[in-house]
């Protein structure tokens, strides 16, 4: 019964962390037993049991509970498969996305070497336009993943192609997440190549495009501040904030430090 593995799966994330604090006694009852099987529902047949099974994967990952071989030699492959051109259209939207929100969680090598050149892939699918809607969505994640030259060598091009993309939604996800890639790249990059491309989202004939361009306008200028003296940063969670001066944190000196959020970059609500 569906219902029976897809509650299986839901338990699967508290009883590998109840393994992992039980290490001495269950070495390695979570990759013999349990992993097998998180793979396994990944290409379940029934939809609802799949999603479990990536939700459970995402917690996992996040939990860092996952070794680094399972991740290559068993998570990875599955993924590339059910990518692939030739995979079914529901299973390939899934692995798109699955994709997308597990990079943030994997070393820049795995990113890199393993998922990299299938999101390129992806980036250009011809067949399915919510495949590359979720490319286009999570390309800031993407970008901060495999860092500045892998992304101006292989995902700069491709970041072109859907700002230029028949659908207005692709072009739209593009502005909503352009500060992201503009603060992966270099200075001579956001100056020659991202700027004029920003010119044409900015000019978009969709007035939906050009109302994510400008909000999107002020975070992609902070992008050629210098942090050290503007005091603008990026924290981890994709906000762009303000760091406290030395005078400020002097005077305030009784009262904990924050920061000042000024606009989220995140586009992954798609």
């Amino acid at each position: 019964e569906p219902t029976v593995r897809t509650e299986l799966m839901e338990q699967i994330p508290p009883i590998a962390i109840f393994l992992q604090e039980s290490r001495p006694k269950f070495p390695t009852a979570f990759f013999e037993y349990l992993m097998p099987i998180v793979v396994r529902y990944l290409t379940d047949v029934n939809n609802q049991v799949r999603k479990a099974g990536q939700e459970a994967l995402l917690i996992l990952l996040e939990q860092d509970l996952v070794a680094q071989s399972d991740i290559e030699n068993k998570v990875c492959p599955i993924l590339l498969d059910l990518s692939a051109p030739d995979s079914d259209d529901e299973y390939k939207v899934e692995a798109v996305n699955i994709i997308c929100k597990m990079a943030s969680m994997l070393s820049r090598t795995t990113v890199e070497h393993m998922l990299l050149p299938r999101f390129c892939e992806l980036c250009s699918d011809g067949k399915l336009f919510q495949v590359r809607k979720i490319c286009a969505a999570n390309f800031g994640d993407i970008c901060n993943a495999v860092g500045q030259e892998a992304t101006e060598r292989l995902l700069i091009p491709k970041f072109f192609e859907l700002c230029s993309d028949s659908v207005w939604g692709m072009r739209k996800a593009c502005a909503e997440c352009f500060m992201a890639v503009s603060y992966t790249t270099s200075p001579e990059v956001r100056r020659s190549k991202l700027s004029p491309l920003f010119i044409s989202l900015i000019s978009d004939t969709c007035r939906w495009v050009r109302q994510a361009a400008f909000q999107s306008l002020g975070p992609f200028i902070s992008t050629f501040a210098n942090p050290s003296s503007a005091g603008l940063y990026i924290r981890e969670d994709g906000t762009l904030s303000i760091r406290p001066s030395a005078q400020d944190v002097n005077s305030n000196s009784c009262q904990p430090s924050s920061n000042i959020t000024v606009m989220s970059s995140s586009a992954n609500a798609a």
